[in-house]
């Protein structure tokens, strides 16, 4: 890794092959698709009609520092997800977006309890999130930007449904549902109540990430880990406060980080995301570069993109321009995500060795 190397242009950045492992799908809306769907939805409560201002809302709401006004936006976007043919275009169109900002495989996860409001069944959810991604990917293609959507099917932590919905991520596995994830607020659900649904999914050889250290500290990292059995940690970030530095700033491990660590246990982290919910201050502060040094297997994401009002292109950028990232520490935290990914190992192999690894040479990292 070349610390030296000069930091890569924004063009470049574009340009660089991207895996993105934590994204929601109902966060990252186009804001004029929002205005679209709840026009011929009759749906009212939208903050506002113009899409330019609705896209400052979300972000505004976002940034407000509080947890109501940043779950508030989430029921705009919910609101106008509860048809097959709103939950179609929704996916089809983050397909197109990812693959257009260079996201050559994606994992998209969305919660299918929250879209039976119109009366959909779970599986009728899920088979129109996953023809809207066919046909984004087909789009894509045709385009000159091919992308690979699998999805994660997510339960939300204060509802108990997760039983419910491992099941689906099974009987769905061979449709590119990659796996499970539980999310909604860490404190006071505790990954353990969703244990039963772990525990099938262990035993039906299938993968789970676990929503942890995020708003919660080591005990949800702890939990997700040594008794759920997580894959992968969503966000992860407080995973730091099991690290100290002595006086000549070298890093102590503690007995939780270091087996993170030498487990090759993946971070989906968010540096924007974390910053508008306080787990960080800033990017140049975020943990993810310190996190990245100590060599933990350190993934770069977007979480949600409109809320955010950002992509894969912007969050690398802002670790380029602000944390001091290299083109080459891209290309590292790419190939993490792709080794990382809830994908078979041949498919994860040929794309880093015939995708991800061409395409950053090209663009001059080694």
């Amino acid at each position: 890794m070349a610390a030296d190397s000069a930091a890569p242009a924004p063009t470049v950045v574009h340009r660089a092959p991207k895996a993105l492992l934590h994204d929601h799908l109902d966060g990252g809306l186009r804001p004029e698709t929002i205005v679209e769907l709840a026009d011929a939805a009759g749906y009212r409560a939208l903050p506002t009609t113009d899409a330019d201002e609705l896209g400052r809302w979300f972000r505004d709401a976002a940034d407000s520092g509080s947890l109501e006004r940043y779950l508030e936006t989430f029921s705009h976007t919910v609101a106008v997800m509860q048809t097959e043919e709103q939950l179609a275009r929704v996916a089809r169109e983050c397909a197109l977006d990812l693959a257009a900002d260079g996201v050559v495989y994606a994992e998209s996860r969305f919660a299918p309890e929250q879209h039976v409001g119109g009366g959909l069944s779970l599986e009728r959810v899920v088979e129109a999130v996953l023809a809207g991604f066919r046909e984004g990917e087909q789009e894509a293609a045709a385009a000159g930007t091919p992308i690979r959507v699998r999805t994660l099917l997510t339960a939300m932590r204060h509802a108990a449904n997760g039983r419910e919905i491992a099941e689906l991520v099974v009987r769905y596995r061979d449709r590119e549902v990659a796996g499970f994830d539980i999310a909604g607020a860490e404190a006071g659900f505790p990954p353990t109540r969703f244990l039963d649904a772990f525990e099938y999914l262990r035993r039906e050889n299938a993968h789970f990430t676990i929503h942890a250290g995020e708003a919660f500290g080591l005990p949800s990292i702890w939990e997700a880990i040594q008794w759920c059995g997580a894959d992968r940690l969503g966000h992860g970030v407080r995973i730091v406060d099991d690290i100290t530095l002595d006086d000549a700033g070298r890093a102590h491990l503690g007995l939780l980080a270091a087996y993170v660590r030498d487990r090759r246990i993946p971070l989906e982290m968010c540096p924007s995301s974390n910053i508008q919910t306080g787990a960080a201050q800033s990017v140049a502060e975020h943990p993810i570069t310190m996190l990245k040094d100590l060599r933990f297997r350190v993934t770069v994401n977007t979480d949600n993109r409109l809320m955010s009002g950002t992509s894969m292109t912007r969050e690398m950028q802002l670790l380029v321009d602000e944390a001091g990232w290299s083109l080459e520490d891209l290309r590292w935290a790419t190939i993490n995500a792709m080794k990382s990914a809830f994908l078979p190992f041949d498919e994860r192999l040929a794309l880093i060795d015939h995708v991800v690894k061409p395409g950053y040479a090209a663009l001059g990292a080694h």
